[in-house]
């Protein structure tokens, strides 16, 4: 994963008293904090500053970039896609970001960007895409997002603060409420709160300036009419891989429209501009060959998703037969084992994912949520130990560890990881356990 650019003389890690501040503040309706918005040079309401904004990112979008399996293995398609990016972040409005752009594993279809200007685009919406103008229409529209500031305009009005608030196990929101669900059961991340529920005039600007940024960096505006059309076919036969995308990007009409007059006038002497698709077909091909296997998998959580697990195992091992190292296959195969309570199972393809993708989190916390399962409290611990050196800042690991103490009969260090998840998290199951096990002990009076 590209690393942000130090910076850390100037912030410090956000804490929930932070941002219930925030939302405290947005609630009693304090008209105070006015900034300059860097793209139309008017001002704007803002109580989030631009480090507050980085230092969010900075927080949570490794935790996001997990909850999609990581950015892929394929460094060469990471160097790609952040040449790509970086073509046009230069010379947008917010030059000075540290921005970082990758693809990730997760197989549903979207892009997503940080407010720091950490962008990811998916697996599932890199195959939908045919050339480079079309990349770089969407990574553009990503930094017209970040440049418009509207996660921290939102944020600022109350809509995401409160989401933020509640710390990392408020991350919810998946493809499906059932794949929401089995995440939560799991004690994982949903696709996070921070990936804002863009409005609709959000996604107009974010067009806009999307296509000013590819147009700028020499690529044809047709480019960006072939990434309009492919998002407005989708959205007209929805299916479960692009939920999420219309969710925090809602498409209509009105804006396939504005955006092809947009090419079409504004920007008509760039319509015959380079759409660079071989060089897209070159670098992609490595993705592309997974292509059938990427759509078992989809199949497999389409099916996951309604709960049905014998067919989701079936696609899963289709998959695995086709790609058989492949990182979303494997923790897949194995979330869809431990919801049948198959925990041995379960447990074997988390630690062949581990050995697939070593650096990458997720696959630890499946099999410590296994081992837990299965009794093995030493086991479990050590795999949650493991978990949060790649990966500090979940919240749930933290009780997961105490759990293990627990169950292994180390009251202090059981104590220790409780008391240090209520500093955290103050609702839901595990909090009321934490809670209740500290005043049992006399920790709590």
């Amino acid at each position: 994963m590209p690393n942000h650019p130090s910076n850390t003389s100037k912030l410090r890690r956000l804490t929930r008293r932070d941002f219930l501040w925030l939302s405290s503040m947005t609630a009693a309706g304090l008209m105070f904090g006015c900034a300059t918005d860097p793209v139309t040079g008017k001002s704007q309401f803002m109580l989030v500053s631009e480090d507050t904004e980085i230092q969010i990112d900075r927080q949570y979008s490794p935790l996001q970039f997990s909850t999609d399996f990581g950015p892929v293995q394929d460094h060469k398609l990471n160097s790609y896609i952040s040449q790509v990016g970086n073509s046009m972040a230069a010379s947008s409005h917010r030059p000075h970001m540290p921005y970082s752009f990758r693809v990730v594993n997760a197989t549903y279809v979207n892009a997503y960007a940080f407010p720091g200007g950490s962008i990811a685009a998916t697996r599932g919406i890199m195959l939908s895409l045919d050339n480079e103008a079309e990349l770089a229409s969407l990574l553009g529209h990503e930094l017209g997002h970040v440049n418009a500031r509207h996660a921290a305009e939102q944020m600022s009005k109350g809509q995401l603060a409160q989401a933020v608030a509640g710390g990392v196990s408020v991350l919810a929101g998946t493809q499906s409420a059932a794949l929401g669900e089995l995440a939560g059961q799991l004690g994982q991340i949903g696709a996070g709160a921070l990936l804002a529920s863009y409005s609709r005039d959000n996604e107009r600007e974010a067009d806009a300036l999307g296509m000013e940024y590819m147009v700028g960096a020499g690529y044809g505006s047709e480019g960006f009419i072939g990434l309009m059309d492919m998002l407005n076919s989708m959205s007209k036969h929805k299916t479960t891989t692009v939920d999420l995308l219309f969710a925090t990007h809602p498409m209509s009409q009105e804006r396939y429209n504005t955006a092809v007059q947009t090419a079409n006038t504004k920007y008509q002497s760039a319509l015959k501009g380079p759409l660079d698709r071989e060089r897209y077909m070159d670098h992609t091909a490595g993705l592309r060959a997974k292509k059938s296997a990427i759509e078992e998998i989809q199949k497999g959580e389409k099916q996951m998703a309604k709960r049905k697990y014998d067919a989701a195992t079936g696609h899963f091992r289709r998959a695995l037969k086709k790609a058989p190292n492949d990182y979303v296959a494997l923790c897949m195969m194995s979330k869809s084992q431990l919801a049948q309570k198959k925990n041995a199972v379960g447990r074997q393809y988390a630690e062949m994912a581990q050995k697939s993708y070593p650096k990458e989190a997720q696959a630890y916390h499946l099999s410590g949520y296994a081992k837990i399962q299965l009794k093995n409290f030493e086991g479990a611990y050590n795999e949650f130990s493991a978990y949060e050196r790649l990966l500090p800042g979940n919240s749930n690991t933290i009780f997961f560890k105490g759990y293990c103490q627990e169950g292994m009969n180390r009251v202090p260090q059981a104590a220790d990881e409780y008391n240090r998840y209520l500093q955290v998290v103050r609702q839901g199951q595990y909090a009321q356990h934490a809670y209740k096990k500290l005043v049992d002990w006399g920790y709590i009076k």
